[in-house]
């Protein structure tokens, strides 16, 4: 079995703090994908860098306290890859890939557009890049599992007010078709919903009003594979129990020799 987990942590040390470290130890992951370390390594204590009993490995921006991905990993990888060979994000410490045998699993941070609409503009930038990055990827004829925040939700289903949203950055037409041609032109599969097709299943809630309380969410962090792994796809979860970040940590199981 090869388990998986992707979160978004809105700062490492934050969620450090918060009793990340203590949770995944009692997970048996494999593979820990996080997102937006907004950190340096210099920033970070021995612990937190290589938690026992994962090796850590980071792709940080240039600029500090910013984005920022990295992967815990308990088998060490036979390689990693920093960036997607773009000039623009690979600064801004998005995209962290590591190899296990004919197996790449991918820690991927897409640009917010909600700030303003030069990020928004970024966003789009980003997103053009990256497309012919996945059809590469998908063409390579490795099993790869992308875990991350793409802070795109897909479908009406993915977020609780999707009619209000129609016009805001991460519900736009042209976001939700980019992702769209991911699944539907180029054949990777949203892991989550092909195991779990219920209403009301988020992983991020604005820190406004009382979204977590009355769980009114967006699912944005995905685990997006090839089809021969997400076939093998047994069981996904969200985990609400402890909040160490505004998102919350997405684990899937596959039967998979890691």
């Amino acid at each position: 079995m090869l388990r998986i987990i992707a979160l978004n942590l809105n700062g490492i040390r934050s969620a450090v703090s918060k009793g990340l470290l203590q949770w995944l130890a009692t997970q048996k992951a494999d593979v820990i994908c996080l997102q937006e370390i907004k950190a340096q390594l210099a920033d970070l204590v021995p612990e937190t860098l290589n938690p026992h009993p994962y090796s850590g490995y980071f792709s940080c921006a240039e600029k500090k306290g910013y984005s920022g991905v990295g992967i815990y990993s308990r088998k060490p990888p036979d390689k990693i890859t920093r960036g997607f060979g773009s000039k623009e994000f690979d600064a801004e410490g998005r995209y962290l890939r590591a190899d296990f045998g004919k197996l790449s699993v991918i820690s991927v941070y897409l640009p917010s557009g909600s700030s303003s609409e030069e990020r928004q503009q970024a966003k789009f930038r980003f997103m053009q890049e990256f497309m012919p990055h996945l059809a590469k990827l998908k063409a390579s004829r490795r099993e790869i599992v992308i875990c991350g925040d793409w802070n795109i939700a897909h479908k009406e289903i993915d977020l609780k007010n999707w009619r209000g949203n129609r016009k805001n950055s991460g519900f736009l037409p042209e976001e939700r078709d980019w992702l769209s041609h991911v699944f539907d032109g180029l054949g990777w599969v949203d892991v989550f919903r092909r195991l779990n097709q219920e209403p009301e299943q988020y992983t991020w809630w604005s820190n406004r009003g009382q979204a977590w309380a009355k769980n009114v969410g967006w699912r944005i962090d995905y685990q997006i594979t090839t089809p021969e792994i997400a076939a093998t796809a047994k069981k996904a979860a969200i985990y609400k129990a402890q909040r160490f970040s505004d998102h919350a940590p997405l684990t899937i199981d596959y039967d998979w020799k890691p």
